[in-house]
């Protein structure tokens, strides 16, 4: 495969670039970042002296189609759109880690107060959960690439949604990232000195994946009913992970190990979801570096509530290394190809 990297100096664009130098079918043969155009990739990041050697380039979809059969496109969200109709054109297959192609014009205007992207190009994009939409995922020419919060929160609660074990009108998600989440721009609340020895919330009730994750709960939805959730995040002090605990309503008696067994059954073909057995719960330490998820649950027999606590590496699972899985799904390999790393545990 030869694949175009854009935005390469952000901190997904790296993750890209490193996943990819081990990947076996793959071969980066554009690499670009508009700030840093003509710049080796190497004296921005100098950890990767002596291993790649990349120069920067403008994004100029004409010159990656010549190059390119496959574009993964690392820019904040409000830029892609502006690139990614051009390669479509041309012939690319893209896979947006933005949020610019997951949800419908209205709902992206309203929740990212950017202008949406053309409906012909939107029309066109399948949103990027594997473990949910593989089979519309090999035959497109654009993956909308989920968002970390959104894949661990839906991975979590997927089986009990979709198999009505829970009330979806009940749920409550708690959501913990590391700083890395906020991407590399500066801002007065991720730096140093606001972040370290602290622990806050932020976007209470108005984060922009909230609407990202009902609308895949609303698609599983067994009554076919619109679901509306309870979203916190929070900023941990920590580079990476994501850590999210849902709460929910059970629909009916059930036990930990009933529900376990559900979970098992949905993700039999799933080779990066990890379930813990009862009475183990997962930790952001588990996955770092990874492109795991790790949950684990637990059934309240007091409150016939359920607990589900999801772990995902923000920048691999939610974002380069899910980016990777979709590729290998549009070529038509094993979907863990170049992906079966150890976390990283210290």
């Amino acid at each position: 495969m030869q694949i175009a990297i854009l935005g390469a100096t952000g901190y997904t664009g790296l993750e890209v670039v490193r996943l990819l130098h081990k990947h076996p079918e793959a071969e980066v043969t554009y690499v670009s970042s508009d700030s840093q155009a003509g710049a080796e990739l190497a004296d921005v990041y100098p950890h990767l002296r002596g291993v790649l050697a990349y120069t920067l380039e403008g994004a100029d979809p004409a010159e990656i189609a010549k190059r390119a059969d496959y574009a993964l496109v690392a820019l904040p969200s409000g830029v892609s759109t502006n690139l990614v109709p051009g390669l479509l054109e041309a012939g690319v297959r893209v896979i947006d880690l933005a949020g610019d192609h997951r949800l419908p014009d209205d709902v992206y205007a309203k929740w990212y107060k950017k202008q949406p992207p053309a409906p012909t190009v939107l029309e066109r994009a399948v949103y990027g959960l594997p473990e949910l939409y593989k089979s519309q995922i090999t035959g497109a020419s654009l993956i909308a690439n989920p968002g970390c919060y959104p894949t661990a929160t839906l991975l979590s609660l997927l089986p009990l949604v979709k198999n009505g074990l829970i009330d979806p009108h009940s749920l409550v998600i708690d959501a913990k990232s590391g700083v890395s989440g906020a991407g590399k721009a500066l801002s007065a609340g991720t730096h140093f000195v606001e972040v370290n020895e602290n622990f806050k919330a932020y976007k209470v009730g108005e984060h922009q994946h909230i609407p990202e994750i009902e609308q895949v709960l609303t698609d599983v939805n067994p009554s076919g009913e619109a679901v509306t959730i309870s979203f916190t995040t929070h900023l941990v002090p920590m580079i990476r992970g994501i850590l999210t605990t849902s709460y929910a309503k059970l629909t009916g008696s059930y036990s930990t190990e009933d529900l376990l067994a559900v979970y098992r059954e949905f993700y039999r073909d799933a080779p990066f979801v990890r379930l813990h057995s009862a009475g183990n719960f997962p930790q952001t330490r588990d996955v770092t570096a990874s492109n795991f998820c790790d949950i684990g649950l637990r059934v309240d027999p007091r409150t016939n509530r359920v607990t589900v606590i999801g772990c995902i590496d923000n920048l691999v699972k939610g974002a380069a290394g899910q980016a990777i899985q979709n590729l290998n799904l549009l070529a038509g390999l094993p979907e863990t190809t170049g992906l079966l790393n150890v976390p990283v545990y210290l």
